[in-house]
């Protein structure tokens, strides 16, 4: 059917609070109902996030990547951004006078995120006005905060990067989609696009769908040349000042796969000539527009893969391909998304489900109605870039999942105008239909009673029992005894490590970072290998305590582990003597002193 044209102003903001003010309360309200059993900072970057900032307030350097106390006593290299680390530290530092640095840190976790989810929200609401009208401003608000894409993201204690990337990725679409139409908004759109790559190599298929974006504009219409132009240098330049800003001069030229690095710099290069050059040739046919950009694109960015051929492999291409195996292999949000959805069955569909119905949504629209198709157009190669990430593995559902928005929005309005025309039995169905396609917590919670009721449904109960043991061990009471030691080196499991940062003065061998390749080698190394060279490693890096949470898979042990390893001593309560027990009785963590 046809709509009215989308207005080009901005969204309602009284709405916009209202809804952000009831999502917030909700999150709000869930986190602090969950009690002091469940931690704030559930995820392990979390934690380390929070560690990190902490150190840039206490004085840190800023070109100074090194977390200290993490792989001790050697230090290991953290490749976060400080763009992320500044705020974060700049709310501790405001919070901090007036509760104290324990109730700063619980400050931040509760403000941070709420503020990121508010001007997602904003920035949803204007692009589905622009795209469908303010009629579907409402949708726009109301179905992200019904994702578990999104309230994972932006629930209290969510201050890792993630949140920030899904917000950068939002804006950039905006910004592709504005500037079919207003052509200064190329640079923004450029910008933005290096901000994200700044922050996250996750952002990488955003991005390249805003290079195709730009340069397809231009094929589509040789009088965006300029706009094509603009996004191309705004990206260097971008890039660049990024790259400037995250690494000393002496690094600038040193070469990595997982960060901001030449290597991206480079690309960023290519895309900028490629765009310039092509902006000044006068071809008359799309198809020769087209070949101009895949010929000049493909042979930069040939030259880029010679000169960093390492990249090919990925961001941890160059990590020890047992932990490849052994450890990156086993974590589930880096499953494809098929794979996952018999793991986490009412999660995956929840975060799936929609992604793929918006594709199969933009492309009837594309399809009936010719007005502002450009535009459209821009937002579907955003979403099928998001949606092949998510497809591959599933915590690419985080990005993909906002740019559905519109989509959903213009689905609920169409059906919506249908019902008021002719109502019936099958319009209602279909208004009714085209909002529970998109709401998220109900396609869980109605996978998750298929789920139950099947006869597997108790290996999800069992899988909630495992993840709530694990959870005792991430509060900060349970750091309580350790808390006021003195400074102590720690052999600990890989995930219980951020939070024996966060919550004590004490150093760690290990936490989930890849570029602490050593530190969690050894770890998996100490708790699986003969017990004998596990003391060796403990020699080596003198490790006065041995803390464990003893449902984490370090503890219970891999598949090929050692009889005679800690893991399988621990099972069987016959541990060394030279490793006494001094753990407090109600405590769900387990204290070893490493005695001579």
């Amino acid at each position: 059917m046809r709509q009215p044209a989308p207005h080009r102003s901005g969204p309602d903001l009284r709405l916009v609070l209202a809804v952000f003010a009831l999502a917030a309360l909700i999150l709000v309200w869930r986190s602090l109902s969950a009690g002091a059993a469940t931690p704030l900072f559930s995820d392990t970057d979390d934690a380390m996030r929070m560690v990190v900032a902490r150190d840039v307030l206490a004085g840190q350097s800023w070109y100074d990547p090194i977390q200290h106390r993490l792989n001790t006593p050697f230090g290991a290299e953290i490749h976060w951004s400080r763009l992320v680390d500044v705020p974060l530290a700049g709310l501790l530092a405001l919070f901090t006078p007036f509760l104290g640095p324990d109730g700063a840190i619980i400050a931040t976790g509760y403000v941070w995120p709420l503020l990121l989810l508010a001007l997602l929200l904003w920035l949803c609401a204007g692009l589905t006005q622009r795209l469908v009208g303010p009629e579907g401003v409402l949708p726009a608000l109301v179905l992200p905060v019904l994702s578990p894409a999104v309230t994972a993201e932006f629930n209290p204690g969510r201050v890792d990067h993630h949140n920030v990337v899904v917000l950068l990725t939002l804006a950039t679409i905006w910004a592709g989609v504005e500037s079919a139409r207003r052509p200064r908004f190329a640079i923004v759109g450029g910008l933005l696009a290096a901000t994200s790559l700044a922050i996250a190599t996750e952002s990488l298929p955003v991005i390249a769908a805003a290079v195709l974006v730009a340069g397809l504009l231009w094929v589509s219409d040789p009088q965006r040349a300029g706009t094509m132009r603009n996004f191309g240098l705004a990206f260097l330049a971008g890039t660049a000042l990024h790259l400037a800003i995250y690494r000393p001069p002496a690094r600038w030229l040193e070469a990595a796969c997982d960060v901001l690095s030449p290597v991206y710099l480079a690309f960023a290069a290519v895309v900028a000539v490629t765009f310039t050059l092509a902006s000044l040739l006068q071809l008359s046919a799309r198809w020769q527009r087209l070949a101009v950009l895949a010929l000049l694109g493909g042979l930069g960015c040939g030259l880029v893969i010679a000169l960093y051929p390492q990249c090919l492999k990925g961001p941890y291409g160059a990590l020890d391909p047992w932990l490849q195996l052994h450890w990156l292999a086993g974590i589930t949000e880096a499953k494809p998304w098929l794979s996952s959805l018999f793991e986490l069955p009412g999660y995956v569909a929840a975060v799936g489900l929609p992604v793929l119905l918006a594709l199969v949504v933009v492309l009837v629209r594309l399809w009936k109605q010719p007005r502002e198709r450009d535009e459209w157009a821009a937002l579907f190669l955003f979403m099928l870039a998001t949606a092949v990430i998510m497809l591959a593995q599933v915590r690419g559902a985080r990005l993909a999942i906002m740019p559905a928005m519109p989509a959903a929005a213009w689905l609920i309005v169409s059906a919506r105008h249908h019902y008021l025309r002719r109502a019936s039995i099958g319009s209602v169905a279909g208004l009714v239909g085209s909002w529970l396609g998109f709401a998220g917590v109900l396609i869980a919670l109605l996978v998750t009673i298929a789920v139950n009721l099947a006869p597997t449904g108790s290996a999800a109960a069992a899988s909630a029992a495992a993840r709530q043991s694990r959870e005792a061990c991430l509060v900060p009471s349970a750091f309580a005894d350790l808390a006021p030691l003195p400074p102590e080196r720690i052999m600990s499991p890989i995930d219980l490590g951020s939070h024996l940062l966060l919550y004590t003065p004490h150093s760690v061998v290990a936490a989930p970072y890849h570029r602490n390749e050593r530190g969690v080698r050894d770890a998996f190394r100490f708790f699986n290998d003969p017990i004998s060279e596990a003391r060796a490693i403990l020699e080596t890096r003198g490790i006065g305590l041995v803390v464990i949470c003893p449902s984490m898979p370090e503890v219970s042990g891999l598949s090929e582990r050692a009889a005679n390893s800690f893991a399988a001593l621990y099972e069987a309560n016959a541990l060394p003597a030279w490793l006494s027990d001094v753990s407090l009785p109600d405590s769900p963590l387990k204290v070893f002193a490493v005695l001579p």
